[in-house]
């Protein structure tokens, strides 16, 4: 079984280092830092952690005025709260000024599980990438989350971070180097590719293996930023392998699948299908029981994959 670690562990680990190397760096949370894992960094540096309370349209506002003071700001809470409930903050006071503040959100998609649809957050990609000049990333594992966020911190400008709730398989390792806007090649194929983010690149590279076993050979690619897209990668596996399924833990519009149509459309048009959250809200239920529900799944992916292939050449 392949060793699994949360990805909002590895970023309140990561916030407590930072927080040693950089004395210009303060934290927000609004309530919630025992879930989102600010409390690793209150800990150590009380004098620079603020709870704003259940006030998270109050935090933005806070943090963009600790930014335009000069100070590296991380804002955090849930993702459904940072970008449905805050969206005019965010606008007006961040993305506009384009401030320094880093906005990492715990429990993103619909993997919160038994917190129900109040608290699933399937539109906040879309919601955040509508912004200009922020950068959007979507880590696939622990690793990936740490590296991502020291990237946040030393980029000036605004950043928005999803995390995952539970923990996930750890698939990549400690000579991996995350760089914004850059793609990785998960597994190589020439007979479709899977483009995922977050923990979908997990059961992206389950799919492949399965599909493997049929003869198909899927390459995947973990696009973990998607605003800058990494474009060369996207028309290279369109050129490559003439077939790009976009899989996503988010609603099937305006997240990664729209963004890489987008690239497809412009630059080398193939057969595309995407796999995703329908037009729908989900109900309260285990995460691995919500993913399933939507298809989300590794058995999803590679019937999605096959049927994508029977298109190619039509």
């Amino acid at each position: 079984m392949a060793l699994e670690m949360s990805a909002r562990e590895a970023y309140g680990n990561t916030l407590v280092e930072l927080g040693k190397e950089n004395k210009n760096i303060v934290v927000l949370d609004a309530d919630l830092s025992r879930s989102t894992m600010t409390r690793f960094f209150a800990r150590e540096f009380p004098e620079r952690f603020f709870d704003c309370g259940i006030a998270e349209q109050n935090m933005m506002g806070i943090a963009a005025g600790l930014a335009a003071s000069g100070k590296t700001v991380f804002a955090s809470t849930f993702a459904v709260f940072a970008s449905s409930r805050c969206y005019d903050q965010v606008r007006m006071c961040i993305a506009q000024p384009r401030q320094n503040v880093k906005i990492v959100a715990s429990h993103g998609g619909i993997s919160v599980g038994e917190d129900g649809f109040s608290h699933q957050s399937i539109e906040d990609l879309a919601l955040f990438c509508s912004f200009p000049g922020f950068t959007v990333i979507v880590p696939a594992d622990a690793i990936e989350a740490a590296q991502a966020v020291r990237a946040a911190a030393s980029t000036y400008g605004p950043f928005y971070v999803r995390l995952s709730r539970p923990k996930t398989p750890v698939i990549l390792d400690d000579k991996y180097r995350f760089a914004v806007g850059r793609a990785v090649t998960m597994r190589g194929g020439w007979d479709a590719t899977v483009i995922a983010c977050g923990l979908m690149v997990a059961k992206a590279l389950q799919a492949a293996d399965a599909l493997a076993r049929e003869g198909i050979e899927c390459r995947v690619v973990n696009m973990p930023t998607l605003k800058p897209l990494d474009e060369d990668a996207i028309v290279k596996a369109a050129e490559e392998t003439g077939a790009i399924l976009a899989v996503e833990e988010h609603l099937q519009h305006g997240g990664l699948g729209s963004r890489v149509s987008q690239v497809v459309a412009k630059h080398h048009p193939v057969p595309m299908s995407f796999l995703a959250i329908k037009d729908c809200y989900s109900p309260s239920g285990k995460p691995e029981e919500l993913l399933q529900r939507h298809g989300l799944t590794a058995e999803g992916i590679a019937e999605e994959v096959r049927s994508l292939i029977s298109r190619k050449g039509q």
